[in-house]
This record gives structure tokens, sequence and C-alpha cells, in this order.
């Protein structure tokens, strides 16, 4: 038997078949992670502005016996996705002695990589890969507190295979000002996994108002920036440690490097690069 969706997910599969007043239903648990979802029912109803009714017949068509069936499903995924490092890490100690962290940590990242690709959808791949290659569009680049890393490795690439790319600093008070630059022609390419941060949520709903689009990278529970993205790739990243693994997200990111190399004409770029970088002593060690 294969594993339940997460509520997340059947609430947006199921979008097109709402009425209105399920809709303002799921906006108000998706709102905060689901968090909503854990008051009395009373509590949602006056939240959402919905009658209870309203939230049994939602928690029916996305395929729960009542509400406290689909309370239970949602507790459920708040707990795995907010688990505790320290939790985390207890689970791994446990399982010592069994084999060395060398081999669990190679097996985790293996799953993860794998469980990775049977989410992806090929199709968005390839319309993500065509839309950064589009040298009519400027792109933006910022990871959290954990990913920061990724998101350099990708603008590390990126600027050399193309223009137009900008690593945002990570302090919000420098934000509005790339804020002024963005419109219709502009990108964000955004990294957040759990512990999602409040401040990339609201800047991505402020780069959506200019008219600029997103691109997220997230874990498999998915940001809450998932609701402005125009693409949204989820990777697997629990490992057996007190920290997440983000190696299945950089194989996305180099396969997406790859691609957008192949649609792009950088032979002369990359050339060029690398004669300043022989020619110019500012780049040479006495």
């Amino acid at each position: 038997m294969g594993k339940k969706p997460l509520v997340k997910d059947q609430i947006r599969e199921k979008q097109d078949e709402l009425t209105a007043a399920e809709r303002r239903l799921t906006a108000t648990l998706l709102d905060d992670s689901l968090v909503a979802g854990l008051q009395s029912i009373t509590k949602l109803a006056e939240s959402a502005e919905v009658s209870t009714p309203t939230i049994i017949r939602l928690a029916r068509k996305l395929g729960y016996q009542g509400f406290p069936d689909l309370q239970d499903a949602i507790r459920e995924e708040i707990a795995a996705q907010m688990k505790e490092p320290l939790a985390k890490l207890e689970t791994a100690e446990l399982s010592a002695g069994k084999d060395h962290i060398i081999s669990r940590f190679a097996e985790a990242v293996s799953r993860n990589i794998n469980r990775s690709l049977e989410r992806l959808d090929l199709d968005e791949f390839d319309k993500a890969a065509a839309l950064l290659s589009d040298l009519n569009r400027r792109l933006y680049l910022l990871g959290g507190r954990i990913t920061r890393s990724n998101a350099h490795y990708f603008f590390n690439h990126l600027q050399i295979i193309r223009p137009g790319v900008t690593q945002l600093d990570f302090s919000p008070s420098v934000w509005p000002q790339s804020l002024l630059d963005m419109d219709e022609n502009s990108t964000l390419i955004v990294f957040d996994i759990r512990r999602y941060e409040k401040e990339l949520e609201r800047l991505a709903k402020l780069v959506v108002d200019h008219g600029a689009n997103i691109v997220l990278f997230t874990d498999q529970w998915g940001s809450p920036i998932e609701r402005y993205a125009t693409f949204c790739f989820r990777s697997m990243v629990e490992v057996p440690s007190s920290w997440d693994s983000t190696l299945a997200i950089n194989f996305l990111i180099e396969a997406l490097v790859a691609e957008i190399q192949s649609r792009s004409d950088s032979t002369d770029r990359i050339a060029a690069l690398e004669d300043m970088i022989g020619e110019s002593r500012i780049f040479r060690s006495n």
C-alpha cells in the first residue's frame, strides 16, 4: 500500500472541485502551513469565515471520514515537518553500531535522490530550464540560513553561462533595492527548507506583486512560498543527522546547469572568461 499523499498536495489537487467557501477554507489552512487545522472545528470556522458543515464537506472531499480524521492527518504532517533536530539526533544514536555512519549516510542520500527523482515532473523541469535560459530575463538568487550555499553554488554557474544574474544579499534590509528593478522580465530563484523563513515568504509575495516570477527549491513538505512559485522542485532532505541534507537539491541544480548550458550559446562567453583569467595578473598568485 502506497504512502498517503500530503494534506497540502491533496488540497491543491482538489482546488478545481471546491466551492468558493471551501477554497476560502483551504486558503486559511495553507496560509500557515496547516497549523490553523489544529484548532477546534468552531475556531477554524470562525478564522476562515465559513460554516462547520463546510469544514466537514472539505474533509470528505479530501478522502477523510470527517474533520477529526483530517485533523489527525494534519497533526502527523506537522509533526514530521517540525521534528526537532535533537529528536533526529537521538534516532541516529539508537542505530549507532549497526553500520558505519558513512554507509548509513550514503544510503540515506541515495534514497533521497531517488525519491526526489520519482516525484520530479520532467515537463516542469524543461520549462524551468527554458525560463532560466532566456537572456531577456534577469535572474536573482537567494537562499535561507541553511540553503545559502546552494544559492551561491547555482549563482556561480549561472553567471558564467549567461549575463543578467544577481545573488541577493542575505540581509533583508537591502532587498528593497533589488525589488526596485524586478518586473515581469525577472525571476527569483529561492531556496527554502523546513524552519521556513518568514522573511523569504514576505519577499516572495513582494516579488510576485512586482510582476516577477519565482522558481522554488524546497523540501518534501513544501515551503509556504509554493503558493507564489511558477515552478517548484521538492527534494527529500532527511538523513541520519541533526541536520537536513541538501545533496538532492544540489543534484537538481547541477542537472539544471547542464540543461541551461545546452540551451545557451555560452561557448564564447566561457572562452572570454578563461582568457581574462589567463591574461590578468590580478587573478594570479605571486
